[in-house]
């Protein structure tokens, strides 16, 4: 992006996003998808930052327990983010962090634990499914959520409801998949040989998670990301 293209950016921005750097974060792709959406992104692991912002994203790409272990001197930050009802969106392994625990994060001398702002596991797809689960699946929406609002196929549980986004396709690379102990935690699916939580959001609806990548998705992926940053704008 270009210096003039930057400041338009910054000028235009909707709302300040912190991007979490953890060391495994897909960073920029994240933050490119992220301005592209209308936000002003700060990649930053500082907790002051996170506080400040008006959403926060976890992204992520590798194992649980490397993740968890790389996120530990923030954890407490990101619990305050939490708690303060900003918006907090995990992307793919940032998503799973946010549930309590992974069969990924069990091997070895300890098990390791996530953030349980979502409480429930993350386990591996069964033999015989090929691993990892990667390339394009078509969501269901299995219940409203901001996250989903926008142009779809159908509307939200009646007419009268927004349309959101079903039928649309994104972006997976994964090989463990999470499992909520509450079902209604579940915002959208896909099909997989198993039914698989695309999206995913606690009772408050300010922390939730994409098993796929939104900023590899296209412009399904795009409505997503501005979806957020509409939220986070409120």
């Amino acid at each position: 992006m270009s210096t003039q293209e930057s400041q338009s950016s910054a000028e235009t921005a909707q709302a300040s996003v912190a991007v979490v750097d953890y060391g495994l974060g897909n960073l920029h792709s994240v933050t490119r998808g992220l301005e592209r959406a209308g936000a002003d992104v700060t990649i930053t692991d500082e907790s002051a930052d996170f506080l400040a912002a008006d959403g926060v994203v976890l992204p992520g790409v590798g194992a649980f327990r490397e993740g968890v272990e790389n996120a530990d001197p923030i954890r407490e930050d990101l619990l305050a983010v939490a708690a303060s009802e900003t918006p907090l969106f995990g992307i793919c392994l940032g998503m799973q962090m946010l549930l309590t625990d992974s069969e990924e994060g069990s091997a070895g001398s300890a098990a390791v634990r996530g953030l349980d702002l979502i409480p429930g596991t993350n386990v591996r797809f069964a033999q015989g499914q090929k691993v990892p689960h990667m390339g394009w699946n078509d969501l269901t929406i299995e219940r409203p959520h901001p996250i989903v609002e926008g142009v779809g196929r159908r509307p939200a549980n009646g007419t009268d409801q927004p349309e959101v986004v079903d039928g649309e396709y994104t972006y997976f690379v994964h090989s463990y998949y999470a499992v909520p102990d509450d079902e209604s935690t579940i915002v959208a699916t896909v099909d997989y040989g198993v039914t698989v939580p695309a999206v995913i959001a606690d009772e408050s609806g300010t922390v939730f998670g994409t098993q796929f990548h939104p900023e590899k998705s296209g412009e399904t992926g795009l409505r997503i990301l501005r979806n957020f940053v509409s939220l986070c704008a409120e």
